[in-house]
């Protein structure tokens, strides 16, 4: 199967903030660092506030949110 449209809606999103909903159940909530034709690169918030990254393979992407941080 051809992911280049999940590609191309990330491209759209790169720098925002998203809410990610996987196949499995699993809700990833970050910024888009970076895309590839396999995975995207989210920067999330760990609980004690310091940055880390999550990366997630298109094919197990179900939907994404996008969201506006006031």
């Amino acid at each position: 199967m051809d992911f280049q449209h999940v590609e191309n809606l990330f491209r759209r999103y790169k720098g925002q903030f998203v809410d990610i909903k996987t196949i499995s159940g699993g809700v990833y909530e970050g910024t888009v660092l970076e895309i590839t034709n396999n995975y995207v690169a989210l920067s999330i918030k760990t609980d004690e506030g310091e940055p880390d990254q999550v990366f997630v393979l298109l094919h197990s992407i179900e939907s994404v949110l996008p969201r506006l941080i006031p």
